[in-house]
């Protein structure tokens, strides 16, 4: 797997917010501490077909002009293995809904009209610091669930994690009969992510920070 994930030219920017959205600290030394996230199901709605365009931009499509409808998110995180240890060249892939609540999906789009101005589905290969980054849009209830982000966790021909993060303190969750699943309340806890403004941003953008922790170490 390449960095054709990281893409070059008008987005080169974005490498730079990266850094700025999220604050990245050493789990290393503190792997007794770690809490493994919890898998969640992948749901009936992981693309059916790929979008041409799946790099981590979500919320422009290709060369358009025009942005995906919805507060503009920064997501970031660390993939760490189960010692608190970055993991290199691991493939994260998202998807989520739309600002309208609608998947890119034949099953959900081909019954509803989705922004498609939004990518929906978006791919980033770590780099020796274990660091992913997402432009995305905050995600909307679906009917029958909270508003949530699905994430896959790959390395080489090998799928590590499939999970979901959700926005913290949304009354929907303790509705929400997936998140209700998992019984540990530090489990619970890892997967909800505070979705905070940036400071300084004229446009309100958030920034959302979402450390993912592997039950095992990869290649073990």
């Amino acid at each position: 797997m390449s960095n054709a994930f990281l893409f070059p030219g008008r987005r080169a920017f974005l490498s730079s917010l990266a850094l700025g959205a999220a604050a990245f600290t050493v789990r290393g030394a503190f792997a007794e501490e770690l809490v493994r996230t919890p898998p969640q199901t992948e749901g009936p709605f992981y693309p059916d077909k790929l979008p041409l365009d799946t790099d981590n931009d979500l919320i422009i499509v290709n060369d358009s002009l025009t942005p995906a409808v919805g507060k503009i998110t920064h997501l970031s995180g660390r993939i760490l293995d189960a010692k608190g240890n970055p993991v290199r060249n691991a493939l994260v892939e998202i998807w989520q809904v739309d600002g309208k609540g609608v998947y890119l999906h034949t099953g959900d789009s081909g019954k509803r009209k989705r922004d498609a101005n939004f990518q929906g589905f978006g791919r980033f290969l770590t780099s020796s610091s274990g660091e992913y980054y997402f432009r995305t849009v905050k995600p909307v209830a679906y009917p029958g669930r909270t508003p949530h982000i699905h994430f896959k966790i790959k390395k080489g021909s090998k799928e590590l994690l499939t999970t979901q993060c959700y926005i913290k303190g949304d009354p929907g969750n303790e509705r929400d009969f997936i998140f209700r699943s998992i019984r540990d309340a530090k489990a619970r806890a890892a997967i909800l992510v505070a979705f905070e403004p940036v400071k300084g941003s004229r446009i309100g953008e958030l920034a959302a920070k979402f450390d993912v922790v592997l039950g095992r170490t990869p290649g073990s």
